[in-house]
């Protein structure tokens, strides 16, 4: 069953109906279900899917030419084409007459075996494109050679195409509708252990437990998800040790470039070049204080969930795992200390909550950012974290997230409207309250006194559709 992406399909669909020629790239890490995407969009049409090979140029074109044939002359014989550039000649004059979508998958594969098909490809297009009705689509997982290579500037397609889509993993409440057997709380903690992609979400099983799946994904050696973290630096990077040292480093709560080089055994320069890597993958964050320009308060957070999870609590155990012990050391991950790491998952599962509010126009400030915020109490002497601040010129919501069994109580409504006091620039003030074990009377109470204060359950954060 085809889940989400209900804005990407959307947009390709309204391209589709143009009847012009169109050129759309896709582009994501692995696993974020590119390929299911196009294979929905293709779905009742007349199309040539092709998957490039890790392989040689010739192997490609036999394989590009048997696809090209099936699907638009199927009683021909299936010689291959001798050269790309006839193969695509071929393709953008039968879409002269006729629609046709021509989705070449793993691009970067077919790009690395013949260096010049990109150039021969864009000699196609620019002979064709005005009287073709074509809908070419370059996907691929490399994200650095999609950025640089296909939509970069110095690339023989640049300018080309007609749209661009960057997919990445699902959001909380897309996640859900995959997880059906589960209840809210559960949810958000897979959510926070698969990351949301979509690969990850569809190999937990919804008549299991959530300990069941957790166990069988990542705390057994033949596990979905077991080493999975490691399996991807090798295919996205160079020098995956020093990469996934500095992951290490992150995880474990080195913040600042000094610090995390430290502990890597990198110089500064190389751990930055690398950090800007991995935020490029979308496996780390880099953070500033939300309402700072161009802060020197800089920090690098893992980004992704799933990341965030295996180098927390499956690496440090990879002995034990392999020598069967993966039960224990699951056992010993619930209560408190998962919840720690996902308190962090909630604070982000607020935010996407929050920009979904925003596309409804029902919240009191139309923000523009939103993010976290820390600083320091020169009166207390201390510094002060606020989970989020949503703002736009003088207006501000500032959000609380809590991610606890007990209910939260009046004394998390007056921190987070004393912290509001530190930034000055804000006049108009809101506060929002979001609380996985709901609120005590007492807080329900003042709260409905105040017009400018908000709870919110995860009941109310699932009834997005």
């Amino acid at each position: 069953m085809f889940v989400g992406r209900k804005r990407e399909i959307a947009s390709l669909e309204k391209q589709y109906q143009k009847e012009s020629f169109q050129f759309a790239v896709i582009y994501g890490r692995r696993r974020v279900g590119k390929t299911t995407l196009i294979n929905e969009f293709c779905r009742g049409k007349k199309s040539i899917y092709f998957v490039s090979l890790e392989s040689t140029a010739k192997e490609n074109l036999g394989i590009l030419s048997f696809q090209i044939l099936t699907a638009l002359a199927p009683d021909a014989p299936r010689n291959p084409f001798s050269s790309y550039f006839d193969a695509f000649e071929y393709v953008f004059n039968y879409a002269k007459k006729e629609r046709v979508i021509f989705a070449i998958d793993e691009y970067p594969y077919l790009a690395e075996s013949d260096r010049a098909v990109s150039s021969i490809l864009q000699a196609a297009i620019d002979k064709s494109q005005n009287d073709s009705k074509l809908f070419l689509i370059l996907c691929g997982s490399s994200m650095s050679f999609m950025e640089n290579q296909v939509l970069g500037y110095k690339s023989p397609l640049y300018g080309r195409r007609t749209s661009q889509y960057k997919i990445l993993p699902f959001e909380y409440f897309e996640c859900a509708n995959m997880l059906s057997g589960f209840n809210t709380t559960d949810k958000i903690t897979l959510y926070g252990i698969t990351g949301g992609v979509p690969d990850y979400v569809s190999r937990i099983d919804n008549n299991l437990s959530l300990r069941e799946n957790m166990k069988d994904l990542f705390f057994d050696p033949s596990g979905r998800l077991f080493e999975e973290p490691s399996n991807l630096l090798k295919q996205e990077l160079r020098s995956p040790q020093t990469y996934n040292g500095i992951i290490t480093a992150v995880a474990a709560g080195s913040s600042r470039l000094n610090e995390i080089a430290t502990k890597a055994g990198i110089e500064s320069s190389q751990c930055s070049n690398m950090l800007d890597t991995l935020i490029k993958l979308g496996l780390i964050r880099k953070e500033s204080p939300v309402t700072e320009q161009n802060s020197k308060r800089t920090i690098y957070m893992l980004e992704d969930q799933m990341f965030r999870f295996w180098y927390s609590f499956v690496m440090p155990d990879i002995s034990r795992i392999t020598a069967g012990l993966g039960d224990m050391v699951c056992d010993g991950i619930l209560g408190m200390r998962l919840n720690t790491h996902l308190g962090y998952t909630f604070e982000e599962c607020s935010k996407q909550y929050m920009w979904h509010e925003l596309s409804l126009n029902v919240l009191p400030v139309s923000f523009r950012k939103i993010g976290r915020w820390w600083g320091t109490n020169r009166k207390e002497r201390r510094e002060e974290e606020i989970d989020f601040i949503a703002y736009s010129n003088e207006s501000a919501i500032f959000g609380e997230c809590k991610w606890r069994n007990e209910k939260t109580g009046t004394d998390t409504l007056e921190n987070i409207m004393k912290k509001s006091e530190l930034l000055e620039q804000f006049t108009d003030k809101y506060f929002f309250i979001f609380s996985k074990s709901g609120c005590t009377d007492p807080l329900v109470n003042r709260v409905s006194l105040l017009p400018n204060v908000r709870l919110i359950s995860l009941a109310d954060m699932f009834k997005i559709e």
